[in-house]
């Protein structure tokens, strides 16, 4: 078994956290894009996801991709897809980021996989199951389709910068995750100073 240079396991590992992340906005459509770019050529998969560029998974990636995209603009479902996304998001980053990464004994490649790609996926599609939480209380879920085009945008064009340049793709997907989870820290103190505040009982005089 070929070793890779240092160079080309840091761009695999790049592309695969680009793919990662991007699959935490849409899950199929960094799968599809990643099925195609084995079938044409232009992305050697990692030994064993070879599958992934077969006629029948491109056929049923394009399908549940399509779905996924037009899903999100009708109402009610797009919180629907959210609960389904949140678990597909997970096995979809860890999936794409496994199968990035070629010539690694399958442990590390899987270790890899499931805490940096699933990781991500799932720090950004969490992140976005609270926006959108947030626009429909907001808004009454009127700027749930503004959201919905945005995140499509994000999931094709982070897909897109990930298979043409993994390093860029990287480094806005890793500063992109350092603000959701200090986003996501803050959030979680602030429940938890509130359930405090809930419990301290109110001195007679002030009620």
């Amino acid at each position: 078994m070929d070793h890779l240079s240092t160079y080309q396991l840091v761009m695999a590992g790049a592309l695969g956290l680009g793919l990662a992340a991007s699959s935490g906005f849409r899950v199929f459509v960094p799968l599809l894009a990643a099925g195609v770019a084995h079938r044409v050529g232009w992305l050697p998969p990692a030994p064993g996801f070879a599958w992934l560029g077969s006629t029948p998974a491109l056929l049923t990636l394009a399908a549940a991709t399509l779905l996924e995209l037009l899903g999100y603009y009708l109402p009610l479902l797009d919180h629907l897809l959210d609960a389904l996304a949140t678990p597909a998001a997970l096995a979809g980053g860890a999936l794409l980021m496994a199968s990035s990464l070629p010539q690694l004994d399958p442990t590390t490649r899987w270790v890899l996989s499931v805490v940096v790609g699933g990781g991500a996926a799932g720090l950004v599609q969490g992140s976005t199951v609270l926006l959108r939480a947030g626009t429909t209380a907001t808004t009454g879920g009127l700027a749930n389709p503004l959201f919905a085009t945005l995140e499509n945008g994000l999931a094709v064009g982070g897909t897109a910068l990930a298979l043409l340049l993994p390093l860029v793709a990287a480094a806005l997907a890793l500063g992109l995750l350092l603000f959701m989870g200090s986003r996501w820290r803050r959030w979680q103190r602030r429940r938890v100073a509130a359930r405090q505040a809930a419990r301290v009982p109110i001195p007679p005089g002030f009620a």
